[in-house]
């Protein structure tokens, strides 16, 4: 199973976002936007002017994490700017599969995220529809939170629904670092989405790295 690590530029310095995004280049295998309305979660970030000068100005692949209200009518937006991953929120989107066949026909990748509090079995019928998963092991808003060890059975469940070999990915996203990357990996996740663990560090190419190497390290032993 191929693991992979996506940077969440929204613990990147938003005055240099170019230079720490092209910083990864080479190392990080997608670049995590989050965007953010201030409905659907209490803040307000990047939308989809900052992602279209950055689909200009970045080598590496963006995959976009809409937290946004009527994804239905917003999200075809990021894939025809040229986002190759777009995942909206189960908990937002009023016609699910409609939407993923959309973004999938538009070019990108299409993925689904639950908050916490959302179960996996309530949803399991989508997934076929899907190119990803996302388990927040956070309450999605905010950066720098820590892990929820109570998702871990979730992302388990998530892992047996998909199944081992599927090329349906599983990504994880909340207070992911070199403590809790191993337990997510073991789990069944193989994206990895990490902020302040790359960078907030002297180093991102090398926290980068050191979490694939941790991950891949857990997923052996299973």
């Amino acid at each position: 199973m191929h693991l992979q690590i996506s940077p969440s530029i929204l613990s990147s310095d938003f005055a240099n976002l170019e230079r720490d995004c092209e910083e990864v280049a080479g190392s990080a295998d997608w670049l995590h936007v989050d965007v953010m309305d201030n409905h659907f979660v209490p803040n307000l970030t990047l939308g989809l002017p900052v992602v279209e000068a950055l689909l200009a100005k970045v080598s590496t692949p963006i995959d976009c994490h809409l937290m946004i209200e009527d994804p239905d009518r917003w999200a075809p937006a990021y894939a025809e700017a040229g986002a190759k991953s777009v995942t909206f929120h189960a908990e937002a989107a009023a016609a699910p599969v409609r939407l993923a066949r959309e973004i999938r026909n538009l070019g990108a990748r299409a993925g689904m995220g639950l908050r916490p509090a959302t179960s996996i079995d309530s949803v399991a019928d989508i997934i076929p529809e899907l190119d990803m998963v996302l388990i927040m092991t956070v309450e999605p808003g905010f950066g720098g939170q820590s892990f929820i060890d109570a998702m871990l059975p979730k992302i388990q469940r998530t892992r047996e629904l998909i199944g081992p070999e599927s090329d349906i990915w599983l990504q994880v996203d909340g207070g992911i670092h070199s403590g809790t990357i191993e337990l997510a990996a073991e789990a069944g996740a193989n994206v990895f989405v990490a902020g302040s663990a790359v960078y907030a560090t002297d180093d991102p190419v090398a926290a980068i790295d050191s979490l694939r190497a941790q991950a891949q390290a857990s997923t052996c032993l299973r």
